[in-house]
């Protein structure tokens, strides 16, 4: 069975494959990437904590909205606030902290 890492690595690789607008509601490697992120909250929580890359964090920040709105997780808002303490650089580059409060609203 592979790693949230791993298979996130692999959707990742399509996703940069995909051109132009994405239409996030009918596009397969989208839709994937939420359901592999709110499968299993817990060990997505993990995952931000523990392994995930500055890469994955940066990708995954174009759908913290829909994993939030679907797993209702205050947990998985902190995680990614944690998170987003570590790679400073990759927040302020592509505003991932208004990604961030965006996705919090859906919790609120």
């Amino acid at each position: 069975m592979m790693s949230i890492s791993e298979e996130l690595n692999s959707l990742i690789l399509q996703r940069k494959s995909i051109e132009g607008d994405v239409d996030y509601e009918n596009n397969q490697v989208i839709q994937d990437e939420i359901q592999l992120m709110i499968k299993d909250i817990n060990a997505t929580v993990s995952f931000l904590e523990n392994d995930c890359t500055e890469e994955q964090f940066i990708w995954l920040s174009e759908v913290f909205d829909e994993i939030a709105e679907r797993s209702k997780s205050g947990e998985f808002i902190a995680a990614i606030r944690r998170a987003a303490k570590r790679f400073p650089q990759a927040v302020a580059t592509y505003n991932i902290n208004y990604f961030i409060d965006s996705a919090a609203d859906y919790i609120n």
